[in-house]
């Protein structure tokens, strides 16, 4: 069994409502039915493996430079509430089998929504969903995308757990 695996988008209906329009989406599944949905999106997005850290902080050394936002914002506080944070993904809605995370910023919008769908395999699915503001966003996309996806990749199969073990 693949422990990650690049899919058909999945965007459920209540994140059809998110934005007025989509420039970029991908989803990722993984496979995990041990864990609840708030577990779920912990191991997916509070685990950060050494490399990808570093390449978050090379992201900001550079991009701090275009004015985008590199820091911890005001509001933040690391409750598993909406308005909380994990990293620097606010909390933007909690349901029982889907969470949406994101930021905002000049250059774009994104939301993170990890939803478990309850199917026997990759029931867990990882999606992007990113709006651009302006022609920044176009090209700061283009630009991360191929890590983008590696990164993702890597953070989703942190939430797998091997169904065929007891």
């Amino acid at each position: 069994m693949l422990k990650v695996k690049e899919e058909t988008v999945f965007i459920s209906e209540k994140a059809t409502q998110l934005f007025p329009k989509v420039d970029f989406a991908d989803t990722f599944s993984t496979t995990n039915h041990k864990h609840s949905i708030q577990e779920v999106t912990n191991l997916v997005f509070n685990t950060t493996p050494k490399w990808v850290r570093f390449l978050f902080k090379v992201r900001n050394s550079i991009v701090q430079f275009f004015g985008l936002k590199t820091g911890v914002p005001p509001d933040y506080n690391e409750d598993f509430k909406v308005g909380g944070y994990i990293k620097f993904f606010k909390i933007y809605d909690i349901a029982p089998n889907e969470i949406i995370l994101g930021a905002n910023d000049s250059h774009l919008n994104f939301r993170a929504i990890v939803s478990d769908t309850k199917v026997a395999s990759h029931n867990i699915k990882v999606t992007t969903l990113v709006e651009y503001n302006n022609k920044k966003g176009k090209i700061y996309m283009n630009l991360i995308k191929p890590f983008h996806r590696m990164v993702v990749k890597r953070m989703v199969s942190q939430a797998f757990q091997n169904p065929e073990k007891k």
